[in-house]
């Protein structure tokens, strides 16, 4: 539907009486580098993902050798992926639940402590699960999981915020209900001096926690849909010249025959 009346409008430009072909063309010429620009930027995207999977299927592969969970703070790793193992606690402090999230069609939120593991000095956030919200959104409690954890799991940037505003929002119970992983924010809201750059998500085969797994890329576009959008830009683009082209012709045809009649 969007591409017909996209193309309908270019038609009407260019065979609009009252604007000079050369008007109508720079229009379509706009249009048409308008909708390239947004085919590359879709092709950008799914590019990009593509090679994140491609990068945690390449940890994965190596998770039998994990790093030390003191990888999770070294800033220069920050927007890598690594298999970690280690020991640690649960920091005394409120669970974070990350909202909109969904799994198998239901709507939740993704629960969060933080976690000081015994081999850094610097806590880090970790991804306890999925948990689903009822219809009145009331939302779950989070225990806080109680002496020394032996974990395992994959270190990833966090979520990227984009343009939603990430400032924590305290519940009654002191829990913190946040659209985005600003861990920036976050540190000070949970009363700590710094967060671990990256995350950990649990190894789903723990037994501790809720439902989880290993995906990067939950409640996002994967790198088809990205593709099939792209298709779908440059199509439109091809579309509008081939339109402004036929229509060219037959505005040209048109005169031709009315200069000449007798």
């Amino acid at each position: 539907m969007l591409q017909k009346r996209i193309i309908a409008a270019a038609g009407k430009i260019l065979v609009s009486r009252r604007m000079p072909l050369a008007l109508g063309w720079g229009l379509a010429l706009l249009a048409m580098a308008a909708f390239s620009a947004l085919g590359s930027w879709q092709l950008g995207r799914a590019k990009q993902k593509q090679a994140m999977l491609a990068a945690v299927q390449q940890v994965l592969a190596q998770r039998d050798s994990p790093m030390s969970m003191s990888a999770a703070a070294d800033d220069s790793q920050a927007t890598r992926y690594g298999w970690v193992a280690g020991q640690g606690r649960f920091i005394s402090a409120p669970a974070v639940l990350l909202d909109n999230q969904t799994r198998d069609g239901r709507v939740g939120v993704r629960a969060y402590r933080a976690f000081q593991p015994v081999a850094s000095a610097t806590p880090l956030l970790v991804e306890l699960g999925w948990l689903p919200l009822p219809p009145d959104r009331q939302l779950p409690t989070v225990p806080l999981p109680a002496g020394v954890q032996a974990f395992r799991g994959l270190l990833t940037p966090p979520p990227s915020p984009g343009l939603v505003n990430a400032r924590p929002a305290r519940q009654a119970d002191g829990t913190l209900l946040v659209a985005a992983l600003d861990l920036r924010q976050l540190a000070p809201a949970l009363q700590l001096d710094a967060l671990a750059p990256r995350v950990l998500k649990l190894d789903p085969d723990l037994p501790l926690g809720y439902a989880r797994d290993l995906e990067i890329l939950p409640n996002t576009l994967p790198p088809e849909r990205h593709l099939g959008y792209a298709v779908q830009w440059f199509g439109l683009a091809l579309a509008v010249l081939v339109t402004a082209l036929v229509l060219t012709a037959r505005t040209r045809r048109g005169k031709g025959a009315i200069g000449g009649r007798p």
